[in-house]
């Protein structure tokens, strides 16, 4: 049961309501269900229209689409991170024959792999996946549409392979793996490769009439780990907060954090539109957040889950047509509702328990030529440098356990920074990727490349 701190407030569930409400009947969906998820569990679930007569609840299935390549993207980063593969590792390392092998697990994961967007005809979504028994039949004669690493070309095909290269490093079907190390330890019991009453059935609407017609729901064989499975807004609810927070039985917060880094150039398009890949996640920036996530299509279904991280929000969203409601949009509009009707309380401020002194001797501001930069002791040994002002260049800095720091992002991510000392032991500078900051602008008692003026500061003549 929620305490009342977790229960959304009566005006922002009708808000809620009222946004699905007009997504199903402008949209013209059969139905459409949805969730939200905030501080770890789901606070808001609702539906319009029925499936089989019923109001439908967290527990009725619809096909989720693409949404199972974040599933697989899971599973190919535990292989990762036991050190079976390496991100960089061109596929024909450990899935030799394909035809393909150039492309990088981190390539196809990201959608750069250069591979077509669907497999050779006939329509894989609305055929039998028998027809395509082998990897040959997925790829086709001409796998490949644009050069290796060169540009985001969204490739069902290329998850294809991921879940083929699952199978070959583990033994074992796709399927079998994904249930044993994703969807059992999450509790994800109502997420299925085929579907499990109670379920929505699929159907495509007249674009000119309130008519309908049922679609297929064909196995899709090999193509599976890019689109077979069914799930419910419980599950993908549950599987928001894994997304945003990680769960060590699964996937730890910092391999979660790299599937929601930018991983494929954007094109033209993507910049127009603020979104962009990661390793198995779509991320966009809309109403002033970064929202992640992945959507999903297949005939007859839509779905869509967004995680507004900063404002620890999620959304789910699912109907039962081929095209109608912007799901995508209604799920970033779910999560803009809850954030800017009851922001985010923050955590209360708390000292730490102790300082290294020696670090906290170097906290304060120093200058990178003239410009003024603040920095500032973190949580558990860490710093932060910032600009004193304005926008400029800034990155938290993780302790190494040696008296250096090394960059977790921003622009000085993954550089080390180290402190340089006199040979009387007192601090000089500090050295940033070989930038130096002095604790004075051009410091001239310290050791600035390139020297410092011996006149020293001046005024024009």
């Amino acid at each position: 049961m929620m305490t009342p701190q977790e229960e959304l407030l009566p005006g922002t569930r009708r808000a809620l309501l009222h946004r699905i409400a007009v997504a199903q009947a402008e949209g013209r969906a059969p139905s459409l269900a949805a969730a939200v998820v905030r501080g770890g569990g789901t606070v808001w679930t609702g539906a319009r229209s029925s499936v089989d007569g019923q109001v439908p609840d967290e527990n009725v299935q619809y096909r989720i689409g693409s949404i199972t390549k974040t599933f697989t993207a899971v599973l190919v980063l535990r292989l990762r991170d036991e050190g079976l593969l390496d991100l960089g590792d061109r596929l024909d390392k450990h899935l030799p024959g394909t035809g393909v092998g150039e492309a990088t697990i981190a390539e196809l994961l990201a959608h750069t792999g250069g591979l077509a967007a669907e497999a050779p005809a006939p329509w894989w979504e609305r055929t039998p996946g028998s027809l395509r028994p082998e990897l040959a039949d997925v790829l086709g004669d001409q796998p490949h549409r644009h050069p290796i690493g060169r540009r985001f070309h969204y490739s069902n095909p290329g998850y294809t392979l991921l879940g083929a290269l699952v199978e070959e490093l583990r033994g074992a079907p796709w399927e079998d793996v994904l249930s044993r190390e994703v969807l059992g330890p999450l509790g994800l019991h109502r997420t299925s490769v085929h579907p499990k009453a109670p379920h929505a059935g699929g159907w495509a609407v007249h674009p000119w009439a309130d008519v309908l017609l049922p679609e297929p729901a064909e196995d899709l064989g090999r193509m599976a780990p890019a689109g077979q499975l069914w799930s419910t807004t419980g599950d993908l609810a549950r599987f928001a907060v894994f997304l945003a927070q990680g769960d060590d039985r699964v996937l730890g917060a910092e391999s979660l954090l790299e599937m929601r880094t930018p991983a494929a150039p954007a094109g033209t398009e993507e910049v127009a539109e603020g979104s962009a890949y990661g390793l198995g996640m779509q991320l966009q920036h809309r109403d002033g957040r970064f929202l992640v996530g992945h959507s999903g299509s297949v005939p007859g279904f839509l779905a869509n889950l967004t995680i507004g991280v900063e404002d620890d929000v999620a959304a789910v969203v699912l109907a039962n047509c081929t095209s109608g409601p912007l799901v995508s949009t209604v799920a970033a509009d779910l999560v803009r509702i809850v954030a800017e009707a009851e922001p985010r309380i923050p955590e209360p401020w708390r000292p730490l328990p102790g300082a290294d002194r020696a670090v906290l001797d170097l906290t304060g501001q120093w200058y990178w030529g003239t410009q003024g930069f603040a920095l500032r002791l973190e949580t558990e040994g860490g710093v932060s440098l910032a600009p004193l002002s304005g926008n400029g260049r800034r990155s938290r800095f993780r302790a190494q356990g040696d008296g250096t720091w090394a960059g977790l992002d921003g622009y000085f991510a993954g550089e080390p920074l180290r402190v340089v000392r006199r040979s009387d032991g007192s601090v000089d500078h500090l050295d940033l990727g070989s930038f130096v900051f002095t604790r004075q602008p051009y410091d001239e008692t310290a050791q600035v490349p390139g020297g410092v003026d011996r006149e020293g500061w001046r005024g024009v003549s």
